[in-house]
């Protein structure tokens, strides 16, 4: 298997300017997070209440739950190896509901389960690979077990005996992964790849480095979302401002938006996390050139709900879009709880159409957000870690 990068360089890169002065939990979540919403769901208030419950209902939230862990995991072929990479995703939805059981009820034997998936995989992964879709295995699932793990370093029976393996497993397979995407993309012309690519990497990266404690990895990323060569830099991926008809609000058209609307949601979904990591270590990107996360959220939401939105030709290297993509529209994606929170309900901003998408999918899903397992079996199901009912509201 071809190595993303000289291995020398990769460790140079992660053992440059280690430190220890992030906040854990840190990643999605704090303990501040976590003490309002078990008070929430103690005093069984809705809709965090229905929100547990639908948590604590997911088969992948059970201690009977059994991993399977890989050596080498494959995502799109390569014409030699079969896929498995649903094992990866399966397990890494299981790692953190698991925690999540843990964190908000306190009862242990569902922070053991949680450490028995890490560290199963902690002990046999080795690679990644298959085709160029190895790179987003890496960004997504590297993030997804990242805040898994950030959860659970706070049970320490595990994190004393196990965390420093998982954080190497992270730090050998995962996070040179990023970086290479981010150094090479694939050897591809830079704007070859969607946002997507771009955006699941910058996530992983970021997640590792607040796990492992390496500012350079953390710096890299918020460097990269402001001035990045990529379709994931902010001005890239939201690069087009409209001010909507009858109000002040400014709406911004994604970079995918005339692709489809599978993709173009799932970029906000991923901006969210990337936005909610930074700021639980006081960096707001949210806010950044005065909320264009928001403005591009606003856009998508309003499109995804059935109304019409400006729409300019889009073109990069490969394709021309004169016209908007009604290619999946109403796509439902667990994500816009977090966006809507943190605009609206924490700083009090107009994020209404962001508000009407976050109660298309809460009311689909019978009042709370679901997560992984309650979306389909398909990977699609799996990008976003949800439960954002239960875990972000904020009133």
């Amino acid at each position: 298997m071809r190595l993303p990068l000289p291995i020398a360089a990769v460790f140079a890169f992660a053992s440059v300017n280690v430190k220890a002065a992030f906040v854990h939990p840190g990643l999605l979540h704090t303990a501040a997070d976590f003490t309002r919403i078990a008070a929430n769901v103690n005093a069984k208030k809705e809709p965090w209440l229905t929100g547990w419950n639908k948590l604590i209902a997911n088969s992948h939230a059970q201690t009977t739950y059994a991993a399977r862990p890989q050596t080498v995991v494959y995502r799109g072929s390569d014409g030699t190896h079969s896929e498995n990479y649903g094992t990866l995703y399966n397990d890494a939805h299981a790692a953190y509901q698991l925690a999540l059981r843990w964190k908000i009820s306190g009862d242990t034997q569902y922070a053991v389960a949680s450490g028995k998936i890490l560290s199963a995989w902690a002990s046999s992964l080795t690679g990644i690979g298959g085709s160029s879709d190895k790179f987003l295995a890496s960004g997504i699932y590297g993030y997804q077990m990242a805040n898994a793990a950030e959860i659970l370093r706070g049970y320490a029976p595990w994190a004393n005996a196990n965390l420093t393996a998982f954080s190497g497993m992270m730090t050998r397979v995962f996070l040179p992964m990023n970086l290479d995407f981010f150094t090479r993309h694939n050897d591809a012309k830079i704007d070859h790849y969607w946002a997507n690519w771009d955006l699941c990497n910058m996530a992983s990266m970021m997640a590792i480095g607040v796990l492992t404690d390496n500012s350079t990895a953390f710096n890299y990323v918020v460097n990269y979302f402001k001035t990045g060569a990529g379709n994931g830099a902010i001005d890239k991926m939201v690069w087009k401002l409209y001010t909507e008809a009858g109000s002040s609000k400014s709406l911004g058209q994604g970079q995918e938006a005339g692709r489809d609307q599978g993709h173009a949601t799932l970029d906000f979904a991923l901006l969210g996390v990337i936005a909610q990591q930074a700021y639980n270590q006081g960096q707001d990107l949210f806010a950044y050139e005065s909320n264009k996360i928001l403005a591009g959220s606003e856009y998508m939401a309003k499109y995804n709900l059935g109304n019409d939105v400006p729409y300019t030709s889009y073109t990069n290297s490969d394709v021309t879009q004169s016209v908007i993509s009604d290619a999946s529209r109403g796509n439902i994606r667990p994500m816009g709880e977090l966006l809507f929170a943190h605009y609206s309900s924490l700083k009090g901003l107009n994020a209404s159409w962001t508000g009407q998408y976050r109660d298309l999918v809460v009311s689909q899903a019978g009042g709370a957000e679901g997560g992984g397992g309650d979306y389909g079996s398909n990977s699609g199901g799996y990008d976003q870690l949800g439960h954002g009912t239960l875990l972000f509201r904020l009133k």
